[in-house]
């Protein structure tokens, strides 16, 4: 088989690349605007007009009040501010917690921790979907739970929760609702209020912004108990000197991914299905993970019978093609991707699965490449 070096990114879940439009404005504010938006001078003042632009921008894209949304160092500081946050100020009321079994580890090491500060966590399972199982988490809701967390989109599947549903559960019961939706805004259409959730998490670097960036909504009359303590920055919730090119390239991405929505998931769901029968053509035997119709355009992931899904990743590499076998933060694990395990996917199944993440810079010409290379691939360790 020939070889023909190439460079091909279909691990977009795991990171996209900062948009040109956006490394010029990071650019602009590390060399130009510089300040501490703390400081009362006028060049610590325009940084501060940057912010605050910044972050009336991002609330009117998720349907919120600019107060209510918090900057922060990136996804997983925003969902440890919310877990943590929220159970501690809460914890005279209850310290029971509910999730779902196919959370991203920035969700569930949180949960564990706080296991070992004396809360109880459940775990409620999915359906051999991925789609979280309402009835049990129904039913797992005591007179003492305080919280839910349940994310909008799963980072190894695709699949969407019906989160709206889970937010009338949490209205009638009086329960904190937070959602991880860092691998949703974006790509689909976020609002606080149509989802119904007290909290939010997103993170700049899974939508072409710039990674270390993150943002936490917090509803308004929601009590959090910040996790750090210093300054008096985004209102003792996350204290520390803002990073202003960082919030403002967030805001651009944001801004430029909303204005092409549409558009791009028209494009990417083609991209996907194109994918998808293409290797369904090749391989009569590959499954598909995850829910059909209830799933974001740009992910697909799937399983090889027979197959070991790191060495077909690593053989990929050599060809220049970049994958995942499911969430980068597990990369070098041996274990079965916690998600698989929870759809009930055979372990032998499951050991050969590869997620594929298409990206606004991916083409059908793309996609045609890494069929034909997986192909010959399996083909070779078949012999």
């Amino acid at each position: 088989m020939k070889r023909e070096k190439v460079e091909i990114y279909f691990d977009n879940a795991a990171t996209t690349p900062v948009r040109e439009e956006v490394a010029n404005k990071l650019s602009k504010y590390y060399s130009e605007i510089y300040g501490n938006p703390s400081s009362l001078h006028q060049t610590g003042q325009r940084a501060k007009r940057g912010l605050e632009v910044s972050r009336q921008k991002i609330s009117g894209f998720l349907g919120c009040e600019a107060k209510e949304l918090y900057f922060t160092g990136g996804g997983t500081e925003s969902n440890n501010i919310a877990i943590r946050g929220a159970s501690f100020s809460k914890r005279e009321r209850g310290r029971h917690i509910i999730t779902s079994s196919i959370e991203h580890h920035a969700i569930l090491n949180p949960c564990h921790t706080l296991e070992q500060d004396g809360f109880e966590v459940t775990y409620v399972p999915v359906t051999d979907a991925g789609i979280i199982d309402i009835e049990a988490l129904r039913n797992s809701i005591r007179p003492d739970t305080i919280l839910i967390s349940i994310m909008l989109v799963n980072n190894e599947l695709g699949t969407i929760q019906p989160i709206s549903k889970v937010a009338e559960i949490t209205r009638e019961r009086s329960i904190l609702l937070h959602t991880d939706a860092c691998q949703a805004v974006g790509k689909i259409p976020v609002n606080v209020d149509e989802l119904g959730v007290d909290m939010l998490s997103l993170a700049a670097h899974k939508f072409y912004g710039p990674k270390g960036q993150g943002a936490l909504y917090i509803r308004k009359g929601t009590v959090i108990k910040p996790l750090m303590y210093g300054g008096h920055q985004e209102r003792i919730i996350r204290p520390g000197t803002e990073n202003v090119p960082g919030i403002m390239g967030m805001a651009e991405a944001m801004m430029l991914a909303n204005d092409e929505l549409q558009e791009e998931s028209t494009r990417l769901s083609s991209l996907r299905d194109h994918l998808e029968q293409g290797m369904k053509n090749r391989f009569s035997s590959v499954v598909f993970n995850g829910h059909r119709e209830m799933r974001i355009p740009g992910i697909s992931n799937m399983s090889f019978n027979n197959m070991d899904g790191e060495m077909l990743l690593l053989a990929l590499d050599t060809f220049g093609i970049s994958v995942s076998t499911g969430s980068a933060c597990n990369a070098g694990s041996t274990e079965i991707s916690h998600v698989l395990r929870a759809i009930g996917l055979d372990p032998e199944l499951a050991r050969g699965s590869l997620r594929f993440s298409l990206g606004r810079q991916n083409t059908a010409s793309e996609v045609d490449t890494v069929i034909n290379a997986l192909s010959g691939i399996i083909e070779l360790q078949a012999l």
